[in-house]
């Protein structure tokens, strides 16, 4: 099943999304202000907030004649989403494959395997 390009979003995007999250609404000019040196172009951050609103990420409110953003979807729920789809597409939603791709990677020690398993013990006895 392919997923709609709608759901998915560019570097880019996640980064305007990122600040957002961070900082609250604001402008187009508040957001440029933010980023490091060399700062990208007013007009660049523009066409990605428009598509991230034709997305449903973001919304706009129109104050004294500027656009404010500020994001549609909560950080927690994108993450959510996001992280479900990285199992789907890369390890045939198998979360299984994803822990033991980290094992075999040596990206996840045994101590934290063993705090996993306490998690889940514990999920298991409420």
């Amino acid at each position: 099943m392919k997923r709609k390009q709608e759901d998915k979003l560019t570097p880019k995007e996640e980064e305007l999304m990122r600040l957002l999250w961070e900082n609250g609404p604001m402008a187009i000019s508040a957001l440029v202000a933010l980023y490091p040196d060399p700062k990208p172009h007013f007009n660049t951050v523009s066409t990605v907030m428009r598509r991230l609103e034709a997305k449903g990420f973001v919304c706009h409110e129109d104050i004294a004649g500027t656009f404010h953003y500020y994001a549609r979807v909560a950080k927690e729920n994108f993450r959510r989403r996001s992280f479900g789809n990285l199992i789907r597409d890369y390890f045939g939603g198998s979360y299984y494959g994803a822990v033991s791709s980290l094992v075999a990677e040596d990206k996840i020690s045994a101590d934290e395997l063993k705090e996993l398993l306490k998690l889940v013990e514990q999920r298991g006895n409420q």
